[in-house]
């Protein structure tokens, strides 16, 4: 787990979305697990981000007119996984956030901790080696910001590479890597131990 800390506008949700390729460099290369992406096409972009990445954001971006289960499912049908593993993976992802007796619910009905769960859940709907989140706890009070950051661990120690934009130290100091941005640089980098 890699967190980017720094002030607000110090560029981390910028480095973010560089690694996921939503920003492109006006010069130089981006390189993700060995995959230059600032060499692929649109459309070749597409098809690596949908099967190397899950993304998770503050806001949750959910569909507000699906039930949580469709929500989940939603990627899975964009990757055109078959309706049967569609729907074992669908049911998996939400026993694994807790939520399978929340999965006809649409997002009004569920609390921020709840829709954030969802978030994660699809996020890794299609099995992503990368995770990216920014500022996943930023709308959640404290508690329920550490059962994210659990959930986090989790998926972290289940194998999936996470990177984290955080405010919060509590969050950053679950990371293996921490580093500091200031003003569209890297100010400092911290191992932990």
């Amino acid at each position: 787990m890699l967190a980017l800390m720094g002030p607000s506008g110090s560029g981390k949700t910028t480095l973010l979305n560089l690694i996921a390729g939503i920003d492109r460099p006006t010069s130089g290369t981006i390189e993700v697990g060995g995959e230059d992406i600032v060499a692929l096409s649109p459309r070749a972009l597409a098809r690596w981000r949908n099967r190397t990445m899950g993304f998770v954001f503050q806001q949750y971006n959910l569909v507000p007119v699906l039930s949580a289960w469709e929500n989940v499912e939603l990627p899975q049908a964009e990757a055109q996984v078959a309706r049967e593993a569609r729907r074992q993976r669908t049911a998996e992802l939400l026993e694994y956030v807790g939520l399978s007796h929340r999965s006809h619910h649409r997002p009004s009905q569920l609390s921020g901790g709840e829709m954030q769960r969802v978030a994660v859940a699809r996020a890794l709907a299609n099995r992503p080696v990368l995770l990216l989140a920014d500022e996943p706890t930023g709308e959640l009070d404290r508690a329920t910001g550490e059962q994210i950051a659990q959930l986090f661990d989790r998926v972290r120690h289940d194998g999936t590479a996470v990177v984290i934009v955080t405010h919060d130290q509590a969050i950053a100091s679950r990371a293996g890597r921490v580093l500091v941005m200031r003003d569209g640089r890297i100010e400092r980098e911290t191992i932990a131990p």
